[in-house]
């Protein structure tokens, strides 16, 4: 299937944090805090996709409290974190949403994402995840994990829905 045609029947997005909303990069301070370093341009295109109507989830094998808090700023739907093996928890996800695999993207960057990639109705990789994840990809990001790959994949699916220009219609009067 094309992807434009995939991209028609997208309605929620579900991503992977680490590698995906950040750079990958695990910090911690002096003191054992953790932080991530989130791209603003990212949280803008979940912003956008959910004033398109769309909800957001997010499914990580880490946990972190730093991740419930950039979600919950975001206004994002379902967080699940601590869960290495994804593929039972996203099925759960799409049910609990109520809508199929088809009209689920998933944005992943490792292993971990692949069968979760491989399933839902558009699979999308990072532009720095390995080869092994963006040959098995319905979209491979030009953007990297953590430098707008999630705002450029929100634009491509809403662009091919016809629905990009009439939110751009609040920045440009």
């Amino acid at each position: 299937m094309k992807l434009d045609a995939r991209c028609q029947n997208i309605k929620y997005i579900l991503s992977d944090v680490d590698g995906v909303l950040t750079d990958g990069s695990i910090v911690f301070d002096n003191q054992g805090i953790e932080t991530k370093r989130f791209f603003v341009r990212d949280g803008l295109g979940i912003a956008l996709w959910r004033r398109a109507g769309y909800g957001y989830g997010i499914l990580t094998g880490r946990t972190s409290h730093i991740v419930k808090l950039r979600a919950d700023e975001l206004g994002v739907d379902v967080v699940r974190q601590g869960f290495e093996d994804k593929l039972p928890v996203a099925k759960e996800i799409i049910q609990q949403v109520g809508l199929s695999l088809e009209e689920i993207c998933y944005i992943g960057d490792d292993l971990p994402d692949l069968p979760v990639i491989q399933l839902a109705g558009l699979g999308v990789a990072v532009a720095d995840a390995p080869a092994s994840i963006c040959e098995r990809a319905d979209y491979v990001t030009r953007s990297r994990g953590g430098r707008g790959a999630v705002r450029e994949t929100v634009e491509m699916i809403l662009k091919a829905q016809r629905r990009w220009e009439s939110l751009l219609q609040r920045y440009t009067g």
